[in-house]
């Protein structure tokens, strides 16, 4: 690196961090641990040209570049949540030294210590749920083209159609928030995520709810049984799930 240097922030762990540099992280960095305030925070050197706080809100816009950063940022987090507890810090998380790590531990220590207790030895399960496509109408029967005129049965036919989409669409919502409650039954907490544009989900069905779960790990071959169960419930609905990650949702507001 030829300029200053900043640190990635992966997650924060009250465990020792153990050896992790076989572990590359963002921009090829070698991962490391900060200790302070009885946590280790698991970091890697990024250049703050590419990194810093101007830099990266630039940088965050481009889709290629923040694939790329999230990808390498999961690869540590998944890597080490196999080693020991953690809470994962949000993508984008930059230090300017070990002593602002320490400052912002400090400051929020019985915070993260409870986020770590809420999170120890659980995963994160995400159901994306879609309106399924609704089946377009029968055509017209042509004695009612002889009745009324073809302009007129069009317009009955556009009717029925509208309503039938109305009726599909309010029944469809209906359904997901009728598996969202039937699953957050199951799980140790749930969150409401902002539902993805189309762009970043890769479907084009109308998203209508995004939602993560917290599990005990134990308890994640029942979850996926219950979401293929409500699958089949629910035809009007599409449901995806994805996981098990580490708790990305729940580690915390900030």
């Amino acid at each position: 690196m030829t300029g200053a240097c900043g640190l990635w922030a992966y997650a924060i762990t009250e465990h020792g961090g153990g050896d992790l540099s076989r572990l590359t992280g963002v921009a090829g960095g070698t991962v490391r641990t900060v200790a302070a305030g009885g946590f280790t925070v698991l970091v890697s050197d990024v250049d703050l040209a590419e990194f810093g706080e101007v830099a990266l809100r630039r940088n965050l816009e481009n889709l290629t570049w923040l694939e790329e950063v999230a990808r390498a940022h999961h690869h540590v987090i998944e890597a080490a949540i196999r080693l020991f507890p953690l809470l994962p810090t949000r993508l984008a998380t930059v230090y300017s030294s070990a002593a602002a790590v320490a400052a912002a531990l400090a400051r929020r220590g019985e915070e993260l210590r409870a986020a770590l207790r809420r999170v120890g030895g659980r995963v994160e399960w995400g159901v994306k749920t879609y309106a399924a496509p609704v089946q377009a109408g029968g055509e017209t029967a042509r004695g009612e083209v002889g009745a009324g005129g073809a302009g007129l049965a069009y317009l009955k036919r556009r009717r029925a159609q509208l309503t039938a989409s109305e009726r599909s669409a309010r029944a469809a919502l209906a359904g997901a928030r009728a598996v969202h409650e039937e699953l957050s039954g199951r799980a140790a907490q749930a969150r409401l995520v902002p539902p993805q544009s189309a762009q970043l989900s890769g479907n084009q069905m109308p998203m209508l709810l995004n939602t993560a779960y917290l599990l005990d790990e134990s308890a994640s071959d029942g979850f996926a049984s219950a979401v293929a169960d409500a699958a089949s419930t629910h035809p009007e609905l599409r449901l995806e799930l994805t996981g098990p990650w580490p708790p990305y949702s729940f580690a915390g507001e900030d």
